[in-house]
């Protein structure tokens, strides 16, 4: 398949506004100094990131992206954020000197052609010929609610004690001012 070839399906155009859409959000997540702004941009490449997976056919995992990584951390990252009062303005001691911005960003681009190159090297050029048998959600929620019930109850209290512990210790104890218990 020729670059040509792969830019006549629309399914890659919509791909590459995603992909851009998302590179740009966790270069801007990583980059900024504002805390409130980086938890925005971490919730924006999320969310580009489901957009994918939907388009990979796999909505179960795109939904779980969206209810658990956008809808539970990008909420409580805010929710702690303004429970503790934390600055909105520019927070300068955040950003370390440019010579160690300079070495993690060349570690990260060896970091990407290593995996990218070793993916290359497993998968090559192949074209998938076969049509994929993705799991689809029914499926998936049938199975997680007869075989996994009793698990996925007990996620969903220690979920729910974990969130009652974070607002016991993010509370003011009215008589010495003191946050906790």
């Amino acid at each position: 398949m020729t670059f040509s070839d792969w830019l006549s399906t629309p399914e890659n155009w919509v791909f590459l506004v995603f992909a851009t859409v998302m590179v740009v959000g966790a270069v801007k997540l990583v980059s900024t100094t504002r805390i409130v702004h980086a938890a925005l941009y971490l919730a924006v490449t999320l969310g580009c990131l489901a957009a994918m997976f939907v388009l990979l056919g796999a909505e179960f995992v795109a939904w779980t992206v969206v209810l658990v990584s956008i809808g539970a951390v990008v909420v409580l990252f805010l929710f702690g954020i303004m429970v503790t009062r934390a600055p909105m303005d520019r927070e300068p001691t955040l950003s370390h000197p440019r010579n160690v911005k300079i070495g993690a960003a060349l570690v990260s681009f060896a970091l990407f052609v290593l995996v990218g190159g070793a993916t290359i090297e497993a998968f090559g050029a192949e074209a998938l010929t076969e049509p994929v048998d993705a799991t689809r959600t029914g499926a998936l929620g049938e199975v997680l609610f007869t075989r996994f019930v009793i698990p996925f109850e007990v996620v969903s209290v220690l979920l729910l004690a974990a969130l009652i512990g974070g607002i016991v210790l993010a509370r003011k104890d009215p008589a010495s001012g003191e946050p906790g218990l």
